[in-house]
C-alpha cells in the first residue's frame, strides 16, 4: 500500500518547523502545509468523494497548490492539474473527459481570470458535483456569485486526517498532454511511477534531507515542475520559493536574496536569467550558494550551458522525459565528465533504445531513431483512451515521438522531434541542429527553426532570430554566414528577426504558431 502524500507527511513528522513553501513575506512551514492538507481531505470526504474519484485542480505556484494537491491525494482521490490558461470550453472539456467529481480554481486576477473561467467551464459540465473558488484571502468574500470559495467550504475543518492508503498501481495522478495534435489526451500515473520518480531524482541530485532550497519557476500544473520541484522536494524536506510566474530579473533576485541552492528549468529560462545578471547582481553569492541546475524541456544549446558553467560556476545536468514517463527517463551522469547536449543515460530502473516507425530497434552508433522508454516510470496509459494508448504502447514500451542518437558510450541526443523535421529536397534536416549553430553567430541571442512550403524543394528553411541587445546583423549577412557553416541543404534561405518568440506556459518554443 502507497500513497504519494507520504512526501508530506514524512517532512512534516521529521521537520514539521522548516519552511516548505516560501512565497514573497509568506512562509508555511511542513507541519502548516501538512494540515491544511488534511483540512481539504476532511473537505472532500465530507463531499462525498470517494477513493478514486477525480479532483482537478487549477491553480499558479502558490501554496494553495501544494496543499490542495496533497490533500487531494490524502483522501484517496486521484489529482487532474489542469494549465491556469485554459479558457471555460477548454476546461470543460477536461472535467469531463477526466470525469471530474469535484474542482478546485484559483481566483487569478484581472489580466488572467481563472476563476472566472474555471466557473464558466464547470458550469458546462455534468459530472462535475462541486466547484470551491481559492480567493488569494481566505476570508474574502466569493467574487464570483453561486461560487463557494475554499474558505467558506474549509470552516471546521479538522486539520487531522488518516490517508487512504492505496495500491502502488493505482492511480494518482493524470496529466494531460499539451494537444499539439488533436485534443488533448490523460496520461495516468500511478502512485508508484511518482514516488520511484521523486525519490530517484533526490538520488541523482545528491539531495541531502533538510538542507536544499529550490526556486520554483516551473509551473506546477507540469510534470517537470511537479515531479522534479516538488515531489522531490517535499520528499526531502526542501524549502520551495515559489514565483508563480517567471521573469528574469525577479528570478534573479531570489536566486539572490534566498540563497538558493537548487534550479530547475527550461532553455528559454536560463537564456533569460543569463540576460538578468545586470550590474547590481551579487553573481558570486548565487553562485556560491548554486549546488545543482537542471534542465529539460528541449536540448539546452551548447553555447547557454558554457555561459551558465562561465558565470555561475555550475554545471547544467540536464535530463530528458514527457508526461507519460513520470517524466524523468534519462539523466547526466553525476560522476561522469558532463557532455554538453547529452540527455544523459537512463535513470535507476528505465531502459531506452531508439526504434523504427515500425518498432525495430536501430542500432548503431549515431544512428538516428525514436526514442522509446521501458520502466517503473512508464504511465499506466491514456485515461478512457485504450486505442490512443494502443499506439504508443507495445510489450512495455512507450514510443516518445522524439528522434534521438546514442554515442559509443551509451550517452543519449534529442536529435528533433520527429514531426519537426524538415525534408528539404529529399534530405532530412533537423531544426535543433541548425539552431545551435544560429545560436554560435556573435549577432544572435536565441532561433528558433522551421520548414515552410517550397514549390520544387517540398520544404524550405526559414529561422527566427532574435538578436543580441546592440546586434545589427542582417538577413543576407546572417544567410551567407550560415552558408559556410553547414551544409547546403541544411543552411537557412530565410531569416525573420524578431523580438520575441511564441512559448508555452512551460517555456518551451511553441513552434506550431511559427509560419
Amino acid at each position: 500500500m502507497l500513497n504519494l502524500s507520504v512526501f508530506l507527511e514524512d517532512s512534516a513528522r521529521h521537520y514539521p518547523e522548516r519552511a516548505a513553501v516560501v512565497l514573497g513575506d509568506q512562509r508555511m512551514s511542513y507541519a502548516q502545509v501538512d494540515a491544511a492538507a488534511n483540512q481539504i481531505a476532511n473537505l472532500l470526504v465530507s463531499r462525498g468523494i470517494r477513493p478514486g474519484d477525480k479532483v482537478a485542480l487549477s491553480c499558479p505556484n502558490v501554496p494553495y497548490f501544494p496543499v490542495v494537491y496533497y490533500g487531494i491525494l490524502k483522501a484517496g482521490a486521484v489529482v487532474v492539474p489542469l494549465n491556469v490558461l485554459l479558457k471555460g470550453r477548454e476546461i470543460a472539456y477536461h472535467l469531463a473527459d477526466s470525469q471530474a467529481k469535484a474542482y478546485f480554481c484559483f481566483q487569478g486576477t484581472a489580466e488572467l481570470p481563472m476563476g472566472a473561467e474555471g466557473h464558466a467551464g464547470f458550469g458546462r459540465t455534468d459530472g462535475c458535483e462541486h466547484f470551491f473558488l481559492i480567493t488569494a484571502d481566505p476570508a474574502a468574500a466569493s467574487p464570483i456569485e453561486g461560487a463557494e470559495t475554499l474558505g467558506q467550504a474549509l470552516a471546521g475543518q479538522s486539520p487531522v486526517f488518516e490517508t487512504v492508503l492505496a495500491a502502488e498501481t493505482d492511480p494518482a495522478v493524470i496529466l494531460y498532454t499539451s494537444g499539439t495534435t488533436g485534443q488533448a489526451k490523460g496520461a495516468e500515473l500511478s502512485h508508484s511511477n511518482l514516488v520511484l520518480n521523486a525519490l530517484t531524482c533526490n538520488r541523482l541530485f545528491q539531495s541531502r534531507p533538510g538542507t536544499d532550497t529550490h526556486l520554483l519557476v516551473l509551473p506546477l500544473f507540469h510534470s517537470f515542475g511537479s515531479t522534479v520541484n516538488m515531489n522531490a522536494g517535499f520528499s526531502s524536506a526542501a524549502t520551495l520559493v515559489l514565483m508563480p510566474r517567471f521573469e528574469a530579473a525577479g528570478a534573479v533576485k531570489l536566486l539572490e536574496s534566498e540563497d538558493v541552492t537548487f534550479f530547475a528549468g527550461v532553455p528559454t529560462m536560463y537564456w533569460g536569467l543569463l540576460n538578468a545578471l545586470s550590474e547590481g547582481v551579487d553573481v558570486e553569492r548565487i553562485a556560491r550558494n548554486m549546488r545543482i541546475a537542471v534542465s529539460g524541456g528541449s536540448s539546452l544549446p551548447v553555447e547557454i550551458i558554457k555561459e551558465v558553467r562561465t558565470r555561475l560556476g555550475v554545471q547544467i545536468l540536464e535530463g530528458y522525459g514527457l508526461s507519460e514517463t513520470s517524466p524523468v527517463a534519462t539523466f547526466s551522469d553525476p560522476d561522469s565528465e558532463p557532455r554538453p547536449g547529452s540527455i544523459g543515460i537512463p535513470i535507476w530502473g528505465v531502459e531506452v533504445k531508439l526504434i523504427d516507425p515500425e518498432w525495430n530497434t536501430v542500432e548503431g552508433e549515431d544512428e538516428i531513431g525514436e526514442i522509446a522508454i521501458r520502466g517503473h516510470n512508464i504511465m499506466r496509459g491514456y485515461y478512457n483512451r485504450p486505442e490512443a494508448t494502443a499506439e504508443v504502447m507495445n510489450n512495455g514500451w512507450f514510443r516518445t515521438g522524439d528522434l534521438g542518437r546514442r554515442d559509443k558510450d551509451g550517452f543519449y541526443y534529442i536529435v528533433d522531434r520527429a514531426k519537426d523535421m524538415i525534408i528539404r529536397g529529399g534530405f532530412n534536416v533537423y531544426p535543433r541542429e541548425i539552431e545551435e549553430v544560429l545560436m554560435t553567430h556573435e549577432g544572435v541571442s536565441l532561433a528558433a527553426v522551421i520548414g515552410v512550403p517550397h514549390p520544387s524543394h517540398g520544404e524550405e528553411i526559414k529561422a527566427y532570430v532574435i538578436r543580441k541587445a546592440g546586434a545589427t546583423v542582417t538577413e543576407e549577412e546572417l544567410v551567407a554566414w550560415s552558408r559556410e557553416q553547414m551544409a547546403s541543404y541544411k543552411y537557412p534561405r530565410i531569416v525573420a528577426f524578431v523580438d520575441a518568440l511564441p512559448m508555452t506556459a512551460t517555456g518551451k518554443l511553441l513552434k506550431r504558431e511559427l509560419s
